[in-house]
């Protein structure tokens, strides 16, 4: 040590140790006794050393994240109409329906949340939601009320779009999931047990999460690549927000892992790479427009020569066990045996991962696949392909509706259909006729006829309704429940 190093080093020590005797005189100078808390706290040495206010970090201040997203998440109540029991008559004993005057509907309710994505009144929520209701009521933050219309749903993806007719709204942006890192911190926005705006935070917990909530026998196009993390969400919380520190958009939350119904540590969220494609889609085209490469998957994993009965030569990726027959995967030279490792620059070490690349295309587009045949690192370019096959996009026809007498319906869906096995139908989506009312008449009520008349389209309703003009008839049909009514009217 040099002289000048020494004398620094006399000096540096003398500083430190005047201002360690001026606090301590600062500090035994001040009461030691105290007659409430504030002195007691007051007085504190650990509070002393703190008495500059301490400021979090930008970084870690969830305040500002908080105030903008808040008021860009709304609470989604769904109304299904559910008939009580009653006494028999003539139609209910032969026919199955029941007479509304005999007994009073009643309304079941579902809660859950739901986040506005543009100004004016687009909302995205989950489709476990708002499946199977006759009305959808949305409420803001400042409490404003609105009856919302079903743009369209994606139960593989178990979203739905929404709109309210509204204008400059706030919304929240969409973020890039794909940037979400494990360990960040991220904000779950929602309506827990039906506590509005409610904010709860955590990190990320994990990515490309598959916890086989979506899987349908009767469905195989499922798509779960889930953001998982350590905020609070509880029911009510579905539909709701997952956003990073700046605000923005990073996940839809959806679901809970628990063995009791509530919270018990993780839940999960669509990941944005995901919304923002079905919301376009759904925007768009009414439809989500599914682009599928055509080959069945496995993850890799030690078990896996046992199942496959073979020998793999890799230790992670995306076995390729089938290719199906004409699709985009057999046109670009994938066979099986294959182990899938990325799509479009991006590491797919899991069938999640892959998922949720391939979903996030047409049918149409091009993807590059990466991939490995025995050991080997090979690279091809597939045409995705819609479910028929081919490369078309997929419109969903707008059911036309009818008007009479301030009643408004509209031709029953496919997909209702289908569900509740018609052949035809209209279902009420407006009623501002005061008899249809006080005869009980619900909107989402699906008239399947009116005397001995069978109704297949709304515009067939609205010519057999003014062919009874001046008669009292029975106007049969189903609830989007499935359970079965009629109302008396005198038209």
């Amino acid at each position: 040590m040099n002289k000048k190093q020494f004398f620094l080093g006399v000096i540096l020590a003398a500083l430190i140790g005047g201002l360690v005797a001026l606090a301590g005189a600062s500090f035994f100078s001040r009461p030691q006794s105290a007659t409430n808390f504030t002195e007691k706290q007051n007085t504190s040495f650990v509070n002393w050393l703190a008495d500059e206010k301490f400021t979090v970090p930008d970084g870690l201040n969830f305040v500002a994240a908080a105030q903008q997203v808040t008021p860009a998440v709304v609470h989604v109540t769904s109304s299904i109409t559910i008939q009580g029991s009653g006494g028999m008559d003539p139609l209910e004993e032969f026919f199955g329906f029941r007479n509304p005057r005999q007994q009073t509907p009643r309304e079941g309710r579902g809660f859950g949340s739901g986040v506005i994505i543009s100004e004016d009144g687009y909302i995205v929520t989950n489709n476990h939601v708002i499946d199977n209701a006759s009305t959808v009521t949305i409420a803001l933050e400042d409490n404003r009320r609105y009856t919302a219309r079903v743009i369209g749903t994606d139960p593989t993806t178990d979203l739905a779009l929404l709109k309210i007719e509204e204008k400059n709204l706030p919304f929240v942006k969409f973020g890039n999931s794909d940037d979400a890192q494990v360990g960040e911190w991220v904000l779950a926005v929602g309506n827990p047990f039906n506590l509005n705006s409610t904010v709860t935070a955590g990190i990320i917990s994990a990515k490309a999460r598959n916890i086989g909530i979506l899987r349908d026998e009767n469905n195989n196009l499922q798509v779960e690549s889930f953001i998982q993390t350590d905020a609070v969400v509880n029911r009510g919380n579905s539909g709701g927000a997952l956003v990073n520190l700046a605000g923005e958009l990073i996940g839809i939350n959806t679901a809970i892992a628990s063995q009791t119904g509530s919270f018990s540590g993780y839940s999960f969220a669509v990941p944005t790479s995901i919304v923002k494609k079905v919301m376009d889609d759904l925007l768009e085209y009414g439809a989500v427009q599914r682009g599928l490469l055509g080959v069945q998957i496995i993850d890799v994993s030690p078990e896996i020569e046992e199942i496959v009965g073979e020998k793999i030569k890799a230790t992670r990726g995306v076995y390729v066990a089938e290719v199906n027959e004409g699709s985009g995967g057999q046109d670009a030279g994938l066979k099986k045996g294959d182990v899938i490792i990325g799509i479009d620059g991006q590491t797919t070490y899991n069938t999640s991962r892959l998922q949720e690349m391939v979903a996030r295309k047409r049918p149409g587009d091009k993807v590059e696949v990466k991939y490995l045949r025995d050991g080997k690192e090979m690279t091809t370019t597939a045409t995705l392909k819609n479910p028929s096959g081919d490369t078309k996009v997929v419109v969903k026809e707008v059911p036309k509706t009818s008007e009479y007498n301030g009643v408004t319906f509209e031709d029953v869906t496919a997909n209702i259909k289908e569900r509740l096995q018609l052949e035809g139908g209209a279902s009420i989506i407006s009623v501002d006729n005061e008899a249809w009312i006080e005869a009980g008449v619900k909107e989402g009520f699906i008239v399947t006829r009116v005397g001995r008349t069978r109704i297949n389209s709304a515009s067939d309703l609205v010519d057999t309704l003014k062919k009874y003009e001046g008669q009292e008839v029975s106007i049969l049909g189903v609830y989007p429940n499935g359970q079965r009514s009629y109302f008396d009217l005198d038209l």
